[in-house]
């Protein structure tokens, strides 16, 4: 039956191939467990789709074969002899096997990227929470810094105030010894003094009593 023979094939070749993209998509959901990158950043959800949708494609061409095998096994016309029924029936049982792996594997396939999405939510929240407690950080460690200068600036004022009072210390103990040098190397200028404040006392004394004996005689001619 040259129309066996070549669905024959054709199953056979489909088979073979189905397992390998089988085999590379449950691989897949391997590879999304172990990695910690973003899935969709990283493209393994693009290639989930694919991978999904070629399996998806070979396992309908597969069905489609078998169908036709298993029409040929009913054919009372030309009826297959005993190994074409039990090479159909095998071909329909690994069938029946690809499509149950292909569920159990599209369930693992899921639930791995579902995690790996978990996983990278949680790890960027992480990572937000770290940079937000580093810049918080970093703004209290200029604040920190910031005091620090405004009080170093203030030392240096205090240090600069404390030296002009030195050197204007200084200058004014200059000066006293001038002016006491001067008066030593002019001592009729001491006598003068005196005699400028004795003549003072004085007057101030005349003064006085001049003031009190109006005061006596304005009371005098008042009363």
């Amino acid at each position: 039956m040259a129309n066996y023979d070549s669905l024959h094939r054709q199953c056979r070749t489909l088979e073979s191939l189905f397992d390998t993209k089988l085999t590379a998509y449950a691989r897949l959901a391997s590879s999304i467990t172990r990695g910690h990158d973003d899935v969709e950043a990283s493209g393994s959800s693009e290639r989930w789709r694919d991978l999904e949708h070629e399996v998806d494609e070979l396992l309908e061409k597969l069905q489609e074969i078998n169908d036709q095998l298993s029409a040929l096994s009913g054919d009372a016309e030309n009826p297959p002899s005993q190994s074409m029924l039990r090479a159909i029936q095998r071909h329909r049982e690994v069938y029946l096997d690809y499509a149950r792996e292909l569920r159990r594997t599209k369930g693992n396939v899921k639930t791995a990227l579902d995690q790996a999405n978990l996983l990278t939510g949680v790890r960027n929240d992480i990572d937000a929470y770290k940079s937000s407690a580093a810049d918080s950080l970093l703004a209290e460690r200029g604040h920190i810094d910031s005091s620090h200068r405004m009080t170093d600036d203030m030392l240096a004022q205090a240090y600069e105030t404390r030296a002009e009072f030195g050197r204007q210390r200084t200058t004014i103990s200059g000066i006293n010894s001038r002016m006491q040098g001067v008066l030593s190397s002019m001592p009729g200028i001491n006598s003068l003094l005196s005699m400028i404040k004795t003549r003072r006392r004085r007057d101030a004394v005349i003064v006085g009593c001049v003031i009190g004996l109006c005061t006596v005689l304005l009371f005098m001619y008042v009363f």
